[in-house]
């Protein structure tokens, strides 16, 4: 039977879309109570109130939990869309890819940090669609070429074919 190292390994390493979904409600009601949070639900707090948008739907784990955004293609998923910012902030805190840092920073002198995480955005998910489709490896070169376009260009996204 598993321990709860396993357990948190799991969660942290392969989260389940539930596991994602209460890992942000959870941070939403610690903002609301002002209970202390981990460096990572920190972080995640900081993007949570760029959204505000979205406290309603991190205001309730058992509806959040229980949506299905893929039936809803009109409406962005907000635990997608903040995942996907926290992944931008851990790429450029680590640098990796090899140079997603500098793009981003040097995409942020152009716009503000959020917008600039936004444009990134639209490269990873590009990315990532390009390596379901071809059943290769995410292309992380390819990704950061595409940020420092949008950081060194009129800033317009455009995909690849």
């Amino acid at each position: 039977m598993p321990d709860s190292r396993d357990t948190l390994r799991a969660i942290m390493f392969n989260p389940s879309q539930a596991d994602v979904r209460r890992f942000f409600c959870g941070v939403r009601a610690k903002m609301i109570s002002g209970a202390p949070m981990e460096a990572i639900e920190t972080l995640a707090s900081l993007w949570i109130d760029e959204h505000p948008e979205y406290f309603d739907e991190l205001s309730d784990m058992d509806a959040a939990v229980a949506r299905n955004y893929d039936s809803e293609p009109e409406r962005t998923n907000p635990f997608l869309h903040l995942s996907m910012h926290l992944c931008i902030s851990e790429q450029c805190s680590v640098d990796s890819p090899r140079g997603i840092r500098q793009a981003v920073e040097l995409l942020a002198k152009k716009r503000d940090l959020h917008d600039a995480h936004h444009a990134a955005m639209e490269c990873l998910g590009q990315m990532l669609w390009e390596s379901q489709r071809s059943g290769r490896p995410p292309d992380g070169e390819a990704y950061v070429a595409g940020v420092q376009r949008l950081a060194t260009t009129d800033g317009s996204f455009k995909s690849t074919p």
